[in-house]
């Protein structure tokens, strides 16, 4: 059977052909990967603002299994860089915004730190209606530089919160985040590293004192809660934490030898909870007291530790915080003067006497002789909140575990989404995570796929050609009227045109043939062995000589067609390594940035896993289709290279017949023997 050269040239039409259908079929598949990995948001509460995040509270059995009701309450979000792209917002935060899980309404919210270059920021949210064991959603915006400070501290907190101290003053007193102003009226020393940003160093020698304002009047048959963040730095016995006397009446909270108490006195009897297990020294423990309904509950870290069946008396006194009373030889400093805003529900703000005091009110108060005798309190305290109301259990444990070291069974977030662009949603936000090291890998990775890629082209393209020459030459070679012979007494031009039938238009593909060059190489051994003309007898060992010749040039024609395809088996071996090294440091650096920052919870370790993870995709892009490459490729070598075989096992055994001393009359092709 012979091959034309129309044959051979649909041939490769139709190859080209399906090439481009593949290469439409590739572009529309990574088309449609694109705008799969491309989430827009939905529904963004206003899209001037670039990026989003939701924040999951989960109150459920699998998050902080919080049972009793919560309520209205301040949640503090805490911002790091494992969590948040401080580079994409404001220096002051100032374009944060707070929006419930409808995505419409927006919650108050106000900032308690914000340090864009160490990458920290305490952010506190009012959550309307928290509900027990479920999960609330609500969203965090950001991304906006054009934003005006939205900020609302006196918002944050409800009318019955009568005050909150953050302890974020340096060199003034103590200022109140709620409506009611009642600041300090002392100044405390700042304690860096406290559980929530600064907090206050008490030394036991001067308490910090509170206003007697009307606003922070205690009446006796009105809810009341207590609660702040404490880090007692000694065990003693009988440590006034809070005190609040009015001849003999008073409440006091407290330590006795590390165990926190409650005692009230109600017209000189005293009454003191019971106490159990000490708390240990320098560590960070939240203590909450609630009063209400003639029962004082106190909690500790969230959980009922005692109570007391005590109703509390009616106070309207100064108040001390880190003592019993003001030694005798200091005097408490007048805050400062402060217009408080109107209250959300309506009623008249404080008046400025009743949020700073008057010069009587700041007066030392003579306490009455109480039955045990109070020392000052040393250690760090942090977050002071009162309210007049009795808050709920669950009220008390989301502040314990949101605001302390547990938070991530509370809060969660989730990655970013962005508005405007393909590479929103998670892919943006992985690639976005990705370390420097991630990178390096990934651009040696990428500069062995170019030349994987490019191998695979150039190998892909000879072999082509190659075999579109070999058909053609084997379609002259196998024609009937060619005659072998004239390899010895023909003319060097019909040598190479095989007796014309090559024509010009041949002679640019036949440098690619490699038959055709194993045909030149026989050609050559044979006239060299004609001598002055004529037909030549060859020996064997003169037919051996030209068998080795001819395995000489298989051997070379073999490494031409496996030329740059050791580039190929780095990919494939080495691609997968290099990607799983990237994503090895990868972990080590998130796992060391974790234990830097002292955050556990899965959304801080998750971004820096999933960029780890990248480098190995990388290794794997890269092996992959060189695999599929170099299998392909290999297959059309080895019917290469079969083919030169084959060729040079029938050029040997021709010459042999032709050229031999016991051959037979020569004979044209298809001329049968009498």
């Amino acid at each position: 059977m012979t091959i034309e050269k129309d044959d051979v040239r649909g041939a490769g039409w139709r190859w080209t052909r399906g090439a481009k259908a593949l290469t439409r079929a590739g572009l529309l598949a990574m088309v449609g990967g694109l705008l799969l990995t491309a989430t827009p948001a939905k529904a963004w509460w206003n899209d001037e603002w670039q990026l989003r995040k939701k924040i999951t509270i989960d109150t459920s059995a699998a998050g902080a299994n919080i049972t009793d009701p919560i309520g209205t309450t301040p949640l503090l979000v805490r911002l790091h860089t494992g969590n948040f792209r401080f580079n994409a917002t404001k220096e002051d935060g100032g374009d944060l915004r707070f929006v419930a899980g409808d995505d419409k309404t927006p919650l108050k919210y106000h900032i308690e730190k914000f340090d864009a270059l160490l990458g920290e920021a305490l952010v506190w949210v009012a959550v309307p209606n928290l509900q027990p064991g479920a999960k609330t959603e609500l969203w965090l915006y950001y991304g906006n530089k054009k934003a005006v400070a939205a900020a609302d501290s006196k918002g944050t907190y409800d009318a019955d919160t009568q005050l909150v101290y953050h302890f974020g003053e340096r060199g003034t007193v103590p200022l109140d985040s709620t409506v009611w102003g009642n600041n300090a009226q002392s100044v405390g020393q700042p304690a860096d590293g406290a559980m929530i940003g600064t907090g206050l160093r008490l030394d036991g020698r001067m308490p910090l004192t509170l206003p007697s304002s009307s606003a922070l009047a205690l009446a006796g048959s009105s809810g009341w809660t207590w609660s702040a963040w404490v880090k007692p730095a000694a065990s003693q016995p009988n440590t006034a934490l809070y005190s609040r006397r009015d001849g003999g009446n008073a409440v006091v909270i407290g330590f006795d030898n590390g165990a926190p108490f409650v005692e009230v006195a109600n017209g000189g009897t005293v009454q003191r909870s019971a106490t159990a297990s000490p708390i240990a020294l320098n560590s960070w423990h939240h203590v909450a007291v609630v009063a209400g309904n003639g029962r004082v509950t106190l909690y500790l870290d969230g959980n009922a530790y005692a109570v007391l069946d005590a109703a509390l008396p009616a106070l309207n006194t100064l108040a001390f915080v880190g003592g019993d009373t003001i030694p005798s030889n200091a005097a408490p400093t007048a805050s400062p003067a402060s217009t408080p805003a109107p209250v959300a529900d309506g009623s008249n703000p404080p008046s400025e006497a009743d949020a700073g005091g008057s010069p009587a009110d700041a007066a030392p108060v003579a306490a009455a002789p109480a039955a045990v005798a109070m020392t000052a309190f040393t250690g760090d305290i942090d977050e002071l909140e009162i309210s007049k109301a009795s808050r709920p259990a669950g009220f008390v444990r989301v502040a314990a575990i949101g605001q302390g070291l547990d938070k991530g069974k509370l809060v969660t977030f989730s990655v970013d989404e962005e508005t405007g662009s393909w590479l929103s949603g998670y892919f943006a936000v992985i690639l976005k995570s990705v370390t420097l090291d991630g990178w390096v890998v990934i651009a040696i990775l990428m500069v062995m796929a170019v030349i994987s890629w490019m191998v695979m082209i150039d190998r892909a393209s000879y072999l082509r050609r190659q075999a579109r020459a070999n058909a053609r030459f084997m379609a002259c070679y196998n024609s009937v009227d060619f005659d072998l012979t004239l390899v010895s007494h023909g003319s060097p031009e019909q040598v190479a045109t095989l007796g014309g039938k090559l024509d010009n238009k041949d002679a640019a593909l036949m440098r690619s043939s490699s038959l055709y060059r194993i045909y030149h190489i026989a050609a050559d051994e044979i006239r060299r062995r004609s001598g002055k003309g004529g037909v030549p007898v060859l020996s064997s060992s003169s037919i051996a000589a030209i068998r080795a010749a001819l395995d000489g040039g298989v051997v070379r024609e073999t490494q031409r067609l496996n030329r740059l395809m050791v580039m190929l088996t780095i990919a494939i071996s080495g691609g997968p390594f290099l990607g799983l090294l990237g994503t090895v440091v990868g972990v080590m650096i998130t796992f060391a940035a974790i234990a830097a920052s002292g955050d556990v919870n899965v959304n801080a370790i998750a971004p820096g896993i999933a960029a780890a993870l990248v480098a190995t995709v990388a290794g794997l892009g890269v092996a992959i289709p060189a695999l599929f490459g170099y299998n392909y490729l290999i297959s059309q070598i080895k019917n290469l290279t079969a083919d030169v075989q084959v060729f040079v096992d029938d050029v040997v055994t021709r010459i042999a017949e032709l050229y031999t001393s016991d051959r037979p009359a020569p004979l044209r092709r298809g001329q049968a023997a009498e």
